[in-house]
């Protein structure tokens, strides 16, 4: 009798799920990550509590889509596709990071059901493809674009700024930040790059206490005996060392047969100080801005030539201070015609609830400027900066693109209803898919109206039946619990993330659509080193 060999193919402990089982662990895994971040989509979701294992356990309360996904650690494949979903859609567009998990977790379900009923995944792939086009179409037909009357334009990113808080910690005060945001965004006249708004967080005080400041905060204070204000400054941005003033004991050892050699070294390290700091102020520069520490003894030669000396600035911002005051960082200082000095037109310091910082205002970019956080403790703060920043993320998306939506479940009813005149058009097994890809993104706004608890049958109908009539503006009205107009209560969303949502789940989906078999390798054996 001879044996067969294939059931050897894999090391021991390897295991391998094919067809049927592979595809309802995908399916499974999908769902539930789906499921978990559900209940954080819309105006009324919750937050989660995420704590951490690690030393000092610490806890973050969110209700940003990407960052709950990003602090899981899970084995199913098919939920890391969902995870990574997530993380490019913050990436790209800054918010929607819970839609677009959703959205693709509703495409899964119903893609199961589908091929429960004997219907092949690469029909369901294809059906799937039509409808998005189709649903993109949609959306394009009904954009708004106010690019060139800069009043309704403005309106427009107010719109989009509190919709996108409205789902957020900062709902509360959504007109006081959307104002921040957009100012902040207006100021970057269409750049994408956030990294000259800079976001410091001062507990204390409440939320409605944040403010926009132009110009630079760099969170530090100014050291004993030296200038306080100075006007027309110089800056130098510099990462150099500035502590060998002391003969370095550990590292080095020395033999001298008196102690008076030792004050002899001493007194050449000093020496050596002394001629970088004459380079230094040989810049013609009155604030002199280190990353690293800088010791009394430079510190004590700077401030008797008036130098402003801050040190250890910033750890992770000093390139964003450079870019601010249209410097750069020098780390030599032996030519100084070379190295490119930041100008601005003063620095003094201030106050912010209990702690001075240094303010640098009229700085070479123009468009640089600083939102005080203000709250009752850290994790709020923390959750107010994500908040902030998914804000100013899309607006500087829509400053770009600037074509808007209405919000509230709109989009999804409108590409709903396209997606299902396309499935009546389409002859054979693809219309199933098609018509499926429409009860999915109805998914969206039944969920909405569940997060607030509302009756979200009832609610959905109502919609379609809305939907119906021509150019209807209907959402889902969370705070009456009904249906509303949207372009009166001014819910408005950016095209750009409802598109980037529609795209990345229609792809996910399908990706894992046609997984037909998962191997999972043999763990490595550490060997014995006895």
């Amino acid at each position: 009798m001879i044996t067969c060999g294939v059931e050897k193919l894999f090391k021991d402990e390897a295991t391998e799920e094919k067809g049927e089982r592979a595809r309802m662990a995908s399916f499974v895994g999908a769902m539930a990550i789906a499921d978990l971040v559900k209940t954080t989509l819309g105006p009324k979701g919750m937050d989660k509590i995420l704590q951490s294992t690690g030393r000092g356990h610490s806890v973050t309360v969110t209700n940003d889509g990407a960052t709950i996904l990003k602090s899981l650690h899970i084995d199913n494949p098919a939920a890391k596709v969902l995870i990574d979903i997530s993380k490019v859609q913050d990436d790209e567009v800054g918010d929607g990071t819970t839609s677009v998990v959703v959205l693709a977790g509703e495409l899964l379900r119903e893609a199961e059901k589908l091929v429960g009923s004997k219907i092949h995944p690469m029909t369901i792939i294809s059906g799937y493809r039509m409808a998005a086009d189709c649903a993109r179409r949609a959306l394009l037909d009904r954009v708004k674009d106010n690019k060139d009357d800069a009043e309704k334009f403005r309106s427009d990113l107010m719109r989009i700024a509190m919709t996108t808080l409205s789902s957020k910690i900062l709902s509360q005060d959504k007109e006081h930040f959307a104002k921040l945001a957009v100012d902040a965004v207006m100021r970057l006249k269409g750049s994408t790059n956030l990294e000259s708004i800079q976001i410091i967080k001062k507990a204390g005080g409440s939320l409605k206490d944040s403010f926009l400041d132009e110009g630079f905060i760099l969170d530090k204070k100014i050291g004993l005996g030296q200038p306080k204000r100075i006007e027309n400054a110089n800056i130098l941005v510099a990462n150099t060392a500035m502590d060998t003033d002391k003969v370095k004991i550990y590292g080095a050892r020395v033999r001298v047969d008196s102690m008076a050699k030792v004050a002899q070294i001493e007194g050449a390290e000093k020496e050596k100080m002394r001629e970088k700091v004459q380079k230094i102020i040989g810049h013609g520069i009155n604030c002199f801005v280190n990353r690293q520490l800088i010791y009394n003894f430079p510190e004590e030669l700077f401030a008797d030539a008036g130098i402003l000396a801050i040190e250890h600035a910033d750890f992770d911002g000093i390139e964003r201070l450079a870019l601010v005051t249209g410097g750069e960082i020098a780390s030599t200082f032996d030519n100084p015609e070379s190295v490119k000095l930041g100008h601005c037109k003063l620095i003094e310091e201030i106050m912010i609830g209990e702690d001075k910082l240094i303010h640098f205002s009229g700085v070479e970019m123009g468009q640089a400027c600083t939102i005080v956080l203000r709250g009752a403790s850290f994790h709020v703060l923390d959750e107010a900066e994500r908040s902030l920043h998914d804000a100013l993320c899309v607006l500087s998306q829509t400053v770009n693109d600037s074509r808007v939506l209405l919000g509230g479940g709109w989009p999804e009813m409108v590409m709903a209803k396209a997606v299902d005149e396309l499935a009546r058009k389409t002859p054979g097994k693809k219309s199933h898919a098609i018509e499926a890809f429409s009860r999915a993104l109805i998914a969206i706004p039944t969920t909405i109206a569940d997060n607030a608890g509302l009756d979200s049958a009832e609610l959905v109908a109502q919609l379609r039946a809305e939907h119906h009539k021509e150019h209807s503006n209907a959402g889902i009205d969370v705070i009456i619990g009904s249906v509303g107009d949207m372009s009166e209560l001014g819910i408005s969303e950016a095209f750009k993330v409802k598109q980037a949502v529609l795209l990345s789940a229609t792809e996910a989906a399908e990706m894992i659509l046609r997984v037909d078999e998962i191997i999972t390798c043999a763990p490595r054996r550490r060997e014995d080193r006895m």
